[in-house]
C-alpha cells in the first residue's frame, strides 16, 4: 500500500453539480456502426473467452488497461465500443457498471491490447460532501 500511495498523488478534486450528458444526447440522431467497427466487433467477440455473468442485476466494477501505440490516442474513446462488445458477449446490461477504472499504457505499434476484469461491486452507501 505504501508503494501505491507514492505513485498516486491527488492533484485535484472537485464536484460539479450538473446532470451528466450521455453519448446519445451529445450526438444527435442514431449512430451507425462503421465497417471498421463491425470488423473490430467480430474480432473481439471471437477472442473473448466464454463466460456467463451470474450477477447480471447487481452492481459491477469494470477495470480496463488499454495498451495504445499512439500517445495522442484518447483512452476514453476505446471504452464505449469495448463495453458494448462485452455486454453483447457476456449478456449483461452495462447500466450495472457502477465503477469504471481505465488505465492507458503506451506500447510498441502492433502490440496493442485491452486487458480487463469485471467483478461484483459493493457500492458506497454515502455521499461525499465537498466544500464550495
Amino acid at each position: 500500500m505504501k508503494e501505491q500511495s507514492k505513485r498516486s498523488i491527488l492533484l485535484f478534486s472537485n464536484r460539479v453539480q450538473v446532470k451528466p450528458l450521455s453519448v446519445n444526447q451529445a450526438w444527435q440522431g442514431r449512430k451507425f456502426k462503421s465497417p471498421l467497427y463491425k470488423d473490430y466487433e467480430k474480432e473481439v467477440l471471437l477472442k473473448l473467452p466464454t463466460h456467463k455473468l451470474k450477477w447480471i442485476a447487481e452492481p459491477l466494477e469494470l477495470c480496463m488497461v488499454v495498451g495504445l501505440a499512439n500517445m495522442a490516442s484518447d483512452v476514453d474513446n476505446v471504452v464505449k465500443p469495448f463495453v458494448d462488445i462485452l455486454q453483447k458477449k457476456y449478456e449483461f446490461n452495462d447500466k450495472y457498471i457502477f465503477r469504471l477504472i481505465v488505465e492507458k499504457q503506451i506500447v510498441a505499434k502492433g502490440h496493442e491490447f485491452i486487458e480487463f476484469y469485471i467483478k461484483k461491486l459493493i457500492p458506497r452507501h454515502y455521499v461525499l460532501d465537498f466544500e464550495e
